[in-house]
């Protein structure tokens, strides 16, 4: 379902969100907004991260550093340098604004100090809405998906909505589950108390690879 929208305010998007509907453009330069409501719906259970044994070896290696909420702008720029993007202007500046108020998050992932890849999302209750990612270095958005995934679990969360299913989200343990039954597990995340705690320790790689493997 696509209908547009004259204006995009932070309390709309959360709005949306809470009503299972999200934000989309058709172009960097299109400053219009349309919403999408996807028949068949993009989730990654929580805890269900797949980690091959190469993405194991490079947790494992220690040549990324991870940060939550250190440069969320620079992540979104990041997720939007590429040829085709519907983050335009207006979805750009509204989702800065929900970092400001504490609703939209990023996970960083750095070699030394430059920033290599990253995602970034919303959260509402139990329920984390991932938007975008990027990657500049071999595994760098499947590091960030893996330490976010993790957190996520740590911190409560019990829905992860990746809007759609890519195969690269399906080979990483994504499903795609139907329009009703996406709405019955958003209602029960919204009422679910969690809060995304950039402040706490970040797991080891060690950790993550052991609660993918303890349930996969």
């Amino acid at each position: 379902m696509r209908d547009e929208t004259p204006e995009l305010t932070p309390e709309l998007l959360l709005h949306a969100y809470a009503s299972g509907v999200f934000p989309m453009s058709e172009s960097r330069d299109d400053p219009r907004i349309f919403w999408v409501d996807p028949k068949r719906r993009g989730v990654l259970p929580i805890g269900g991260f797949h980690i091959s044994r190469s993405l194991a070896k490079r947790l494992r290696s220690g040549i990324y550093q991870i940060s939550f909420d250190r440069a969320f702008a620079e992540v979104v720029e990041g997720c939007a340098d590429r040829p085709e993007t519907w983050i335009n202007g207006p979805i750009f500046d509204r989702y800065c604004a929900l970092f400001d108020m504490g609703y939209a998050h990023s996970v960083e992932v750095w070699a030394g100090d430059t920033l290599v890849g990253g995602c970034y999302g919303v959260a509402l209750g139990g329920a984390f809405f991932g938007e975008s990612m990027f990657s500049r270095r071999t595994d760098a958005s499947k590091v960030a998906l893996a330490y976010l995934l993790h957190h996520l679990g740590r911190c409560g969360f019990t829905l992860f909505d990746t809007q759609f299913l890519t195969p690269h989200l399906a080979s990483l343990g994504g499903i795609e589950i139907s329009r009703a039954s996406y709405r019955s597990q958003l209602a029960k995340a919204l009422m679910t108390e969690a809060k995304f705690d950039a402040s706490a320790p970040i797991a080891d790689p060690y950790c993550v690879i052991q609660a993918s493997a303890q349930t996969s």
